[in-house]
């Protein structure tokens, strides 16, 4: 080989001055929260919107013996099962109306409506069972391929906010509000990746708060909590720190918690001004996945390792979470009841969101939501 040429140097130098151009334009910088700060975010309009599962207490006292009902819901990642099980259970009648929803990744949309109640069904329905992937997410192009090692995640999720956008409206934030007036709460959580936390936040008191950018914050939580990070990007939060700015990175809320429950201090802050439910409490779960353990021959390929390896993981912890749950519960003397899709049911091995799955799913969770049969009381250590 020949010593490199005037000319070649410079087109070594004019391509290396491109790369670092367009690592620059793909990666913006930010001004990320420093880690001493934290405690301090707030966000301008808005006061006691989020808070750390240590100290979140849904502050229901007042409603629980106002209404008689003393029901919590917690609903995991996923959704097309549990949105059968809501309308199914719906139909039978017996399902009650909930003093606190949970709901955490995908499981994040169809809280709202479960919060809702009845009448919200055939919402729930529709966003369960007629869409596809296209309605969720868009491919990057071929530069946007060529950049997956540079920008945020593989995908772009401009058809999920615009889904979110037509899901909830003006009105449906107006219902939420009046519903927390009422004394019942709803949650959501997200993961903020800078500070490793789980946020939970009160979409109650999101719209109640009067702030212009109310519904948009509303949207974008929703947003947040089903942005699997890697393929979807994160989602940004403007907050301020003794009128500096800075930003907070957030996923899917998946990642450090799969489903939570009325959090640690509800019965503890009840019995303080001697508040006594009019009823027993019962805490129900819905898990959107299969929870024991089946067999599968592993290809000893990178990716099927990989991919099984994490698929353990994510069971071993679903399990972790419901047992969470599940001993909270016992201690404070809340009935604990679960469901989660049977063992016996095939679950479809095409990746995204498989309009065809998504109907068997929620069909499944219908045809399963008779009161009797339902739902496990116990949870085991582990699968």
């Amino acid at each position: 080989m020949g010593t490199p040429t005037h000319s070649s140097k410079s087109l070594t130098a004019v391509l290396l001055i491109g790369v670092v151009a367009f690592i620059a334009g793909c990666c913006p910088p930010r001004r990320a929260v420093p880690e001493t700060l934290l405690s301090q975010t707030h966000y301008a309009g808005m006061v006691d919107v989020r808070t750390d599962y240590l100290h979140y207490n849904p502050q229901i006292g007042e409603s629980l013996t106002a209404s008689g009902e003393c029901s919590f819901l917690a609903i995991s990642g996923g959704g097309a099962f549990g949105a059968g099980v809501l309308c199914g259970w719906s139909q039978t009648g017996t399902r009650p109306q909930f003093q606190v929803v949970t709901g955490v990744s995908t499981g994040a949309l169809l809280a709202p409506f479960a919060f809702l109640g009845p009448d919200y069904d055939d919402r729930i329905k529709e966003a369960y069972t007629t869409v596809g992937n296209r309605d969720i997410f868009m491919y990057r192009g071929p530069v946007g391929i060529v950049r997956l090692f540079l920008r945020e995640s593989y995908v772009e999720t401009r058809p999920l906010r615009r889904m979110i956008a037509r899901m909830f409206t003006e009105t449906e934030l107006a219902a939420v509000a009046a519903q927390h007036r009422a004394g019942r709460r709803l949650y959501v959580g997200t993961t903020n990746l800078d500070a490793n936390q789980f946020v939970i936040w009160n979409m109650g008191a999101i719209a109640v708060s009067d702030h212009p950018e109310a519904l948009d914050m509303f949207r974008k939580i929703l947003l947040t909590s089903a942005s699997i990070p890697g393929v979807f990007p994160p989602v940004y939060f403007d907050v301020e720190v003794e009128g500096e700015k800075y930003n907070e990175m957030h996923v899917d809320g998946g990642v450090i918690a799969g489903v939570f429950g009325y959090g640690p201090r509800l019965f503890e802050t009840l019995r303080e001004p001697g508040v006594t439910p009019d009823k027993p409490c019962t805490m129900y779960v819905i898990m959107n996945s299969k929870l024991d353990t089946s067999y599968e021959q592993t290809n000893p390929r990178f990716l099927r390792i990989a991919g099984r390896s994490f698929s353990s993981l994510m069971k071993r912890k679903a399990w972790s979470d419901l047992g969470e749950i599940y001993h909270q519960a016992n201690a404070d003397g809340v009935d604990f009841r679960y469901v989660a899709i049977p063992q016996h049911y095939q679950m479809s091995k095409k990746p995204g969101f498989d309009k065809n799955e998504m109907n068997k799913l929620f069909d499944l969770g219908f045809e399963m939501a008779a009161p009797e049969t339902m739902w496990d009381t116990s949870v085991r250590i582990g699968p």
